[in-house]
């Protein structure tokens, strides 16, 4: 694997982040999304090394990519594809914004960490280890190199290169009798040093010892010797972390040194017990654990598994780097290999899709392009930053021009020049620009297609985004058409279920939905949620983006209390797998309070609406335009239980806000000033409704055209109005022109 070379004809290499003896990982773009990854890449061993230990490593390999493949939790590091390219097995992951422990002590130059982190870390790490021990997998390597911690605070465990399935042992026995070293010597449990039969109390084991580190400076046993460090955790007590560090917590010291029983019977239960604990704020009483001097034999003749033989010590968070290393072909590679350093603001963690199928990525930072000067390379940086500022027009117009400078140093069809061309038009996109975007697109797809054949990925990629950028406009059909050839060619090349496959039928759902075949909509979104329940698992993001487009399609029919039960489950999901509150978990609570309202159970409306109005303003700003949406919600319902002059205290304050912050003719400005018509006429203000009708016919007309579905729509609000203020003639007659309009728009086939 090489800088800036293609896998599997989709993720650029960038730049290597990392390296150990089983492999190595680069910061990649994903060319097909956009977004930055995290590529891990078994290393060759070439022909001098044993073909049972490269067979050996190269099914841990696999293992590892099938159980992080199967895990959706926040606390632990999302999977995104796995596969070989020429030969060679690779895993793609989220690319993590964070440092791990073993950094963050390096940063700290040897000191502890705060007393309040090592809680938060300990509390974030044992809801991890519950889930993830739940699912029957334990991880048999946890060390401080292994945990991250993200810049917003949130804790992920990393590397599950040699964890175990609790239904898989016999694959576990074939790799440790390779002489592959199985864990790392600072933080191997008893059982684990002997050989002895591993499960989760394990995992608890290292916790524990990663807490000792991250709470006092340094591992229990802090020696050099590999063989007194096994016998340290097999035969010795570790010293109270308190004796080191007397500001520390009884109760946390407690919980410590419960995690450090060399029984496994002796240490909590599981790490749901382990989370119960912290959470108290003591430990359970009479743990039992050995915290005194030894009472086992110490003298008893040592066995240990013969692999300790060779063994080194390895690094402990603040032992020497990994080139200061022995080579030791079985060492299992640090979680550094998923961490970015911060390269500006426009840089953010590449994690799951979001509710709205996220098919438009924020453009990711490319590789250094050596066939290109410094200063076309530095107009891109500034393009990119542009776009990370929300200066869309700006960026487009960067982007365009650095994509011409491509064409005449590279030529037309240069990979390079394509992808300057994709960002140009999704810049174009995102600034509302949706006709020229299409045109953009539709060129670049014919162009690829040409170049790269109609089938590659990328020429795929760009002609999904054609159907994207058509029913932005509205065109549904032809949108619907483009999918359907697009998904036809991604099952023949990519199969059935491949991520991207099901993110295509997913996108088809939706427009279904939005030709208001609704049945086949929700048909097809099923399918979607069950086969990415079936790869990705029934918590991952993007099964519970499809089981909410599934909700939305029978709200749609009519079924509200399906969809309902449906929006409440994937809240409750989502705020346990991302957090209270993350995003798409507030998009469900609102997509709820929606469910509510339309089943004429406002009170229960409104009282969700409050406490999502509450959270997004902490979350998000009072400013946000989903927390306005929530109040705009909150208007509505006001006004279904008759409170009118409330409803248009809210629908004024909201339209206000929105028209300061989003402008006079932003859709969701106008929707917010309909909704102090519908109140005005409500309180039987007729004329004051009229003047806020017309406003807002003008600007859609403005906007959309005079045949618009909306527009048409905000005419018969006009003649309502008039009809009430006893001006029945002039009413008939708009009701006239908003019929012959309606009857050419559909003769005309839009």
């Amino acid at each position: 694997m090489g800088e800036n070379r293609l896998v599997q004809g989709r993720y650029r290499l960038l730049d290597l982040i990392g390296r150990g003896g089983m492999g190595e990982v680069w910061r990649a773009r994903d060319e097909s999304l956009g977004r930055h990854v995290a590529v891990k890449c078994l290393k060759p061993l070439g022909p001098c090394h044993d073909p049972s230990l490269t067979r050996s490593l190269r099914e841990r390999f696999r293992r590892e990519a099938r159980v992080a493949a199967a895990l959706s939790h926040r606390g632990v590091t999302v999977v995104h594809d796995f596969g070989e390219s020429d030969g060679t097995p690779y895993l793609v992951m989220e690319l993590l914004e964070g440092r791990d422990l073993s950094r963050l002590l390096e940063d700290n130059k040897g000191h502890p960490l705060p007393v309040d982190d090592v809680a938060d870390i300990a509390a974030q790490v044992a809801a991890a280890l519950a889930y993830t021990h739940r699912q029957g997998v334990v991880h048999r390597d946890l060390k401080p190199a292994n945990i991250v911690r993200l810049t917003d605070g949130t804790v992920k465990i990393c590397d599950f290169g040699i964890a175990r399935l609790g239904h898989d042992i016999g694959l576990t026995a074939r790799l440790t009798g390779t002489g592959v070293a199985l864990g790392t010597p600072h933080y191997m449990s008893p059982e684990q040093i002997g050989g002895g039969e591993v499960d989760q109390r394990s995992d608890l084991y290292s916790l524990g010892c990663v807490l000792y580190e991250i709470a006092t400076g340094a591992p229990p046993f802090d020696l050099e010797d590999a063989w007194a460090i096994l016998i340290g955790h097999r035969d010795t007590p570790p010293r109270p972390p308190r004796d080191q560090r007397p500001e520390l917590p009884g109760h946390l010291e407690r919980i410590i040194l419960d995690l450090l029983a060399k029984r496994p019977e002796e240490r909590p239960y599981d790490a749901r017990e382990l989370v119960r604990r912290i959470r108290d704020g003591h430990a359970t009483a009479g743990a039992g654990t050995a915290v005194g001097p030894a009472s086992q034999d110490v003298s008893r003749e040592l066995r240990l598994p013969s692999w300790t033989g060779g063994m080194t010590t390895g690094h402990k968070a603040l032992g020497a780097g990994l080139c200061a290393l022995p080579p030791d072909p079985g060492a299992a590679l640090s979680a550094r290999w998923a961490v970015a350093p911060r390269r500006g603001a426009g840089n953010r963690a590449a994690g799951h899709i979001g509710p709205a199928e996220a098919r438009h990525p924020e453009p990711a930072l490319p590789a250094e392009r050596t066939a290109l000067p410094a200063q076309s390379a530095e107009r891109h940086r500034e393009a990119v930053r542009l776009a990370a500022l929300g200066r869309w027009a700006e960026a487009g117009e960067a982007h365009a021009a650095v994509a011409a400078e491509r064409a005449a140093l590279l030529g037309p069809d240069h990979p390079e020049t394509l992808a300057g061309r994709h960002e140009a038009a999704f810049a174009l996109l995102r600034a509302g620009r949706v006709a020229e975007a299409l045109t953009a697109y539709a060129d670049l797809a014919e162009t690829r297609a040409r170049v790269l054949g109609a089938d590659h990925p990328d020429t795929l990629a760009a002609r999904q985004e054609t159907a994207y950028a058509l029913g932005r406009l509205g065109h549904h059909f032809e949108a619907h058409q483009v999918y359907a050839e697009v998904l036809a060619a991604r099952v023949r090349v990519m199969g059935p279920e491949h991520p991207d496959t099901l993110r295509c039928r997913h996108n088809l759902a939706c427009t279904l939905g939005r030709l208001g075949r609704l049945d086949d909509a929700c048909r097809t979104a099923l399918d979607v949620a069950a086969a990415r329940a079936r790869v990705l698992g029934a918590d991952h993001p993007d099964t519970l983006v499809s089981r909410c487009e599934v909700a939305y399609a029978q709200g749609q029919s009519g079924r509200w209390e399906e969809a309902l039960r449906i929006y409440l489950e994937v809240a409750e999901a989502r705020a346990r797998v991302l957090g209270a509150d993350h995003p798409d978990t507030l998009a469900a609570r609102y997509e709820t309070a929606l469910s509510l309202g339309r089943l004429g159970r406002s009170a229960d409306a409104l009282r969700v609406y409050r406490e999502l109005i509450g959270d997004r303003t902490r979350v998000q700003g009072p400013t946000h335009p989903e927390t306005l949406r929530a109040r705009h919600g909150l208007g509505v319902n006001l006004g279904r239980l008759g409170c009118w002059e409330d409803a248009l205290t809210e629908a004024r304050d909201v339209c206000l806000v929105r028209e300061q912050t989003l402008g006079p003719a932003h859709p969701d400005t106008l929707v917010s000033r309909r909704e102090v018509a519908v109140a005005l006429g409500w309180l039987g203000r007729w004329e004051q409704a009229l003047t806020e009708y017309r406003r807002i016919t003008a600007a859609r007309e403005q906007i959309l055209g005079p045949d618009h579905p909306d527009t048409l729509a905000g005419r018969n609000d006009e003649a309502h109005c008039l009809e009430r203020v006893g001006r029945r003639a002039e009413a008939v007659e708009l009701y006239r022109r908003v019929a012959v309009l309606s009857r050419q728009r559909a003769s005309g086939g839009r």
